[in-house]
């Protein structure tokens, strides 16, 4: 039974020509603008800290601007589609649905898992297809990624949305009506971008800020993103001679560093608040399910 509900959640997302081919194509167009009006503000940024250092050959300058493109945009997708896909759960609600689920053998605990699970296959599905995307655009402007490198991008993707899939569920829990679905689309749209530091690198923030947001969990699924991404520029620029101390600074201006109350956190324990997170929102998510079906 849990699988049918799952297949049907599923059917219903690619059914559903506006909610799918809007997750589709977000990523397109996140693309398309990044390159327009962030690509100059990048590429200039990275001729301006090398060049005293005699500068950096424009493919190389290319590459960091792709890698530093495709982190914000996997970044932001991966839990804004999410939430998109996530709508679904609404929507039944909205529509009577899940009235009509609550006189079947259906209970509400699978119900959720259904969700929960249906939603994570359709996000990774297009987040998958924006980074095969997003690693075309590399690839046309300047490639530096090792295997290991895309392998670590595709694993950083897929944390992501399961960060996602489990924060959309807690929050579209509560949801009941399209006009609150429309809201929340809203806000996480616009706003998840800055506070996980994929618009504008964290350390461009105010230092007050800065420690707001090193809290914040989606700052470490970007800066793990930021650091795959670059790391082929990075070991470009240690062949071309650039001093490892102008790398560092680098790293720590463009958020492959994140520094927690002073204290540097490394990419192992980037990973641990990430599956630490996905795992206590899982755990929650669970907790409120189960607590209304045992109240019904």
């Amino acid at each position: 039974m849990t699988l049918m509900m799952i297949r049907r959640n599923i059917l219903l997302y690619f059914r559903d020509k506006g909610m799918f081919f809007t997750s589709l194509i977000t990523p397109g167009i996140l693309l398309v603008l990044y390159v327009s009006f962030l690509g100059n503000v990048f590429r200039d940024t990275f001729r301006q800290v090398f060049e005293p250092y005699g500068g950096l050959p424009e493919e190389l300058i290319e590459g960091c601007v792709g890698g530093q493109l495709t982190s914000s945009l996997l970044a932001v997708c991966c839990v804004t589609v999410s939430f998109c896909a996530n709508f679904l759960m609404v929507q039944d609600k909205a529509g009577g649905a899940v009235r009509d689920f609550a006189v079947t053998p259906v209970s509400g605990n699978r119900l959720a898992f259904s969700y929960y699970c249906a939603t994570l296959i359709n996000a990774l599905f297009v987040c998958l297809v924006a980074s095969v995307l997003c690693l075309g655009y590399v690839a046309l402007t300047g490639w530096y990624l090792s295997f290991g490198d895309v392998c670590l991008i595709l694993l950083d993707v897929i944390l992501l949305v399961f960060f996602g899939t489990a924060l959309s569920s807690i929050i579209n829990y509560f949801l009941t009506t399209q006009g609150q679905i429309s809201a929340v689309g809203s806000i996480v749209s616009s706003c998840y971008g800055f506070v996980c530091g994929a618009y504008m690198p964290i350390s461009q923030f105010a230092p007050g800020l800065q420690k707001v947001l090193a809290c914040l969990p989606g700052t470490y699924g970007t800066a793990l993103l930021r650091n795959h991404t670059l790391n082929g520029t990075y070991r470009e620029m240690r062949r071309f001679g650039i001093p490892e101390s102008a790398i560092s600074e680098m790293q720590k201006a463009m958020d492959c560093r994140i520094e927690f109350f002073g204290n540097s956190v490394s990419i192992p324990a980037m990973y641990g608040i990430l599956v630490g997170t996905v795992l206590l929102l899982l755990g929650i998510y669970v907790l409120m399910t189960r607590k209304k079906t045992v109240a019904k």
